[in-house]
Formats: structure tokens, C-alpha cells, sequence
């Protein structure tokens, strides 16, 4: 946590009591040190603790850090087998903050960090993973006309959508050009399977790090960051959960490549997806590589923009956001890797 020096207590809080039923006496704003996208704070009032998450200040890129976007899909989600945090308020741009926010409730719980789990037993390892799995397939077996989602998306083959906005927000990061990621984009336009025609809410950033656990069972309390979330395609959120797997551990990826998966109680990402195929009553899946391919192109097109916003002085953890500069070549090299059938 770090010190909230850009808030101002008084007139939030004031904000805060008119717009929350029950919200008493802000003393205290704290923000947390995780996260590149939307700078997020812990709240505590007289009337409790909350969570805070605002759109980040200065120039943004168009259609990036839409947290009214978080907000509809948590609030649509409420009561579903997808676990999320109660949304208690949203805010419009005319705030004391200068910009959009929302509040939601703070639980208390465990992020794991490192995919590794070492600070579990053993035994649970597995769990968490299943829990994880589970909870994705959920999520993919929700009915978005049913909570009121019919709309969150547009029609129409989601990976030339999403290739489409990803080539153009990385463009307009770029700072440096990367052989690897204009070669990637190439083969990506070239091998874009034919829609299939599935339609789920897929989440957009869906991995370990974005869920809160119960502090004493492998339970998930709540899926978070539903910044990139959409209708599309399910399989763009198993593709980005797989890459976990692949990316190295020894780095700042937090991956899982080059480890022992068995000996520590993991599952394999042959299992992990075998099960995810059991659970949506799936017999197989193809086209793979490029799913995995493009999972990799979008995360690093995500992680330019990170190092572009630190660049301009905009990053919500600057330090953090300047090391990322590395990344986007490793990743691009590693999905060109994939398309050549070597991974």
C-alpha cells in the first residue's frame, strides 16, 4: 500500500456519503502498489473499508480504461456462479477526482501472486487450479441476454475484431519497432480462422492474479479487472489462461515455464484444458497455435501501451511499467515460436 497523495479525502468522502447509502466518515485512502491500467485504492471509512478504481489521469488511448465497463459486468454478474464484488457506486466524468471511478466492496482474502502457489500446501495446489478452471467455465456458460449483457459486444467474428484494435492500440504505443511483433501480426491476419459463430462474455484478462481467494480453502471470493471484458470468443480467455504455462518462471512473467508442474501438484496444460473441455461438454479444439499466438500478440500489444504511458508520465506504477519495455519482444519472439510449431 502507498500513501493516496492525488486524493483528497474531504471532498471525496463528501461524494462518497451522497452517493452510498450507509457510507460514513472517510479517514483514510491507501493505494495499492499492483496494477498497470486503472490506479485502485482501499478506502476506510467509519462505515467500513471499500475498494475504489478510477480511470488513470492525463491524455488515454480511445477505448482503453473503461471502468464503467468493469462496473456493468460485475453488477450483471451478481448472483451467477461467477463470483464478483458488490458494486455499490459509478461514478460520471464530473468528479473531485477529475475523472470516472466506481466503488465496489472490499473482501478480505488471498491473491496468489506466483502461479507456483508456494505458499499453499501441497495438497491444495490442484484445487486452486480446478477452482479457476471451474470458474472459467462458468463464466463462459453464462447467458449474456439473461443478465442483461446482449449488447456488450458487437456481432461478428471477435478475432478480427480484437486483431483488428490490438494492431491499432499497438501502433499507437509503439516507440520502437519489433521485427517480431509487425511478423506476428502478418501471420495472425493470414491464419484468422472462419468464425465458428460461439458467443460467450469472456473476461479479458483471466489468470491467477485477479482473483481473490478464501484465506483457508481453494475457493475464489471473487474474479476482478474486468477492464478488457466483452462477448467473444471462450477460448481467447482458456488461450490466455494457458499462456501461464509457457511463459518462463525464472523472468518477471511469474510463468510457469521450466518447472516441475507434476512434482509441485500442478496440473499440466493438457489437463487443465481437458478439463475446461469436460466441463463445457467440448470434444476438441482447433486451430490451437493460433489462439495461443494471438493470446501473446494481445498481451504484449496491452503491455506496449503500459511502457507508452510510462514513457509519458502517465503509468499508475512507473518503475513497473518502464521493466515491461523488455517484455514486448520476449513475447512476441515466443508466439513467432508457436507459429512455427516449436512450442
Amino acid at each position: 500500500m502507498a500513501d493516496a497523495g492525488d486524493l483528497d479525502i474531504g471532498p471525496l468522502g463528501a461524494e462518497l456519503e451522497a452517493a452510498i447509502d450507509g457510507f460514513s466518515d472517510l479517514q483514510q485512502v491507501s493505494k495499492f502498489n499492483t496494477g498497470q491500467s486503472n490506479p485502485t485504492y482501499l478506502l476506510t471509512a467509519k462505515s467500513g473499508q471499500y475498494v475504489l478504481r478510477a480511470k488513470p489521469p492525463g491524455e488515454l488511448l480511445k477505448s482503453a480504461h473503461q471502468v464503467d465497463r468493469e462496473f456493468r459486468v460485475m453488477q450483471a454478474l451478481a448472483g451467477s456462479d461467477v463470483p464478483v464484488p458488490a458494486m455499490l457506486y459509478l461514478s460520471g466524468e464530473d468528479t473531485c477526482l477529475g475523472r470516472m471511478y466506481f466503488v465496489m466492496e472490499y473482501l478480505q482474502g488471498r491473491i496468489f501472486w506466483k502461479p507456483e502457489l508456494p505458499e499453499c500446501e501441497l495438497a491444495e495446489r490442484a484445487p486452486v487450479y480446478d477452482a479457476m478452471n471451474a470458474t472459467l467455465a462458468a463464466l463462459h456458460d453464462v447467458d449474456p441476454d439473461a443478465v442483461g449483457l446482449a449488447d456488450f459486444g458487437r456481432p461478428g467474428n471477435y478475432f478480427e475484431r480484437q486483431l483488428s484494435r490490438w494492431t491499432k492500440q499497438y501502433k499507437a504505443s509503439e516507440i520502437d519497432p519489433i521485427s517480431d511483433m509487425d511478423a506476428l501480426i502478418s501471420w495472425l491476419e493470414k491464419t484468422l480462422p472462419v468464425d465458428d459463430g460461439q458467443v460467450s462474455l469472456v473476461h479479458g484478462d483471466y489468470r491467477i492474479d485477479n482473483m481473490i481467494f478464501a484465506p483457508q480453502k481453494p475457493t475464489i471470493l471473487a474474479v476482478l479487472d474486468w477492464e478488457l471484458s466483452t462477448l467473444g470468443h471462450p477460448l481467447a480467455d482458456l488461450a490466455y489462461q494457458c499462456m501461464q504455462w509457457r511463459l518462463p518462471h525464472d523472468s518477471g512473467f511469474r510463468g510457469l515455464g521450466g518447472l516441475d508442474r507434476a512434482a509441485i501438484g500442478l496440473p499440466s496444460e493438457e489437463d487443465f484444458v481437458a478439463a475446461y473441455c469436460r466441463r463445457r461438454k467440448i470434444d476438441s479444439i482447433e486451430h490451437w497455435p493460433f489462439y495461443l499466438a494471438f493470446s501473446f500478440f494481445r498481451l504484449a500489444a496491452i503491455l506496449q501501451g503500459v511502457v507508452k504511458r510510462a514513457v509519458d508520465g502517465n503509468a499508475s506504477n512507473p518503475q513497473r511499467a518502464r521493466e515491461m519495455s523488455s517484455a514486448v519482444p520476449i513475447m512476441a519472439a515466443m508466439a513467432m515460436e508457436i507459429t512455427r510449431g516449436r512450442s
